[in-house]
């Protein structure tokens, strides 16, 4: 499941999650290293034809993570102070590198002029989670897996 998959399954939450993420530049991403324990890297992602894009230094260790092992968490950066407007995004998935010679990476370095050389991976989603205060009152928690609607889950 890319990323045109769940906009069009559901809009109002893909619309949501690309607007926290619009909101700012750097992001966290969280990979596996080789003995299993987690990373956290800051990166800078794309929303571009229909795909989430994850873009970064050659041989950097988040890349050589993900080569290694494609599972990745991606939260948006929260902002300034405890507001979080549009609540806390984050994405979970599979991260496949795309080679040179590719007719999507020489898309991708026509449309976002990257530095190069880079690696570039496109994601296949697993979940996507979305956790906001409503009215003061409720914990609101929306979570959408591939093949199922999103769950909303409210607790005071």
């Amino acid at each position: 499941m890319n990323w045109a998959a769940l906009s069009t399954a559901e809009p109002d939450l893909a619309n949501t999650v690309e607007q926290r993420f619009g909101a700012f530049t750097h992001h966290v991403l969280a990979t596996l290293r080789k003995d299993g324990s987690p990373r956290t890297s800051g990166i800078e992602v794309r929303f571009l034809d229909g795909e989430l894009w994850l873009g970064m230094m050659p041989d950097s260790l988040k890349a050589l993570d993900l080569r290694r092992d494609p599972r990745f968490a991606l939260q948006a950066n929260p902002g300034a102070g405890t507001g979080m407007g549009g609540g806390d995004v984050r994405i979970s998935g599979r991260a496949v590198e795309v080679g040179d010679g590719v007719p999507a990476k020489a898309a991708y370095v026509k449309e976002v002029e990257p530095p190069e050389p880079f690696h570039l991976f496109r994601t296949e989603l697993t979940e996507v989670t979305r956790t906001c205060v409503e009215d003061d009152t409720y914990l609101v928690v929306q979570v959408w897996k591939p093949g199922a609607p999103v769950r909303t889950l409210k607790r005071t």
